[in-house]
């Protein structure tokens, strides 16, 4: 993954919850998500391009927040919408809990 990204001053590692209940967005309107992101910037937990209301990049969009970082299990990556590069940041502070997904086989 390249590191071309000049956003990363709004990096803030103390995002994480312990526990997230799924998709802030989805939870509130009823949607279902594939796999969970959050928001680097402010912790806004949204729900990634392959689920049908692609909450976190609606909230990159509207709340000029470009990171975010992958929620599930294993996964290390970091994403930045402005400048669409992949990056491999220092983990976030913490360790987060998520439920499974609703539309998962």
């Amino acid at each position: 993954m390249a590191d071309a990204c000049s956003h990363l001053d709004q990096v803030q590692l103390d995002v994480l919850p312990e526990e997230v209940a799924g998709c802030e967005d989805c939870l509130a309107t009823g949607g279902a998500w594939v796999h969970l992101r959050i928001c680097l910037t402010c912790g806004h937990v949204g729900c990634c391009d392959s689920s049908p209301n692609r909450h976190a990049s609606k909230h990159a969009a509207r709340g000029g927040h470009p990171l975010i970082r992958s929620l599930e299990p294993g996964e290390e990556w970091t994403w930045c919408f402005a400048d669409e590069v992949g990056l491999l940041l220092d983990r976030p502070t913490g360790e987060t809990r998520i439920p499974p997904s609703p539309l998962a086989p």
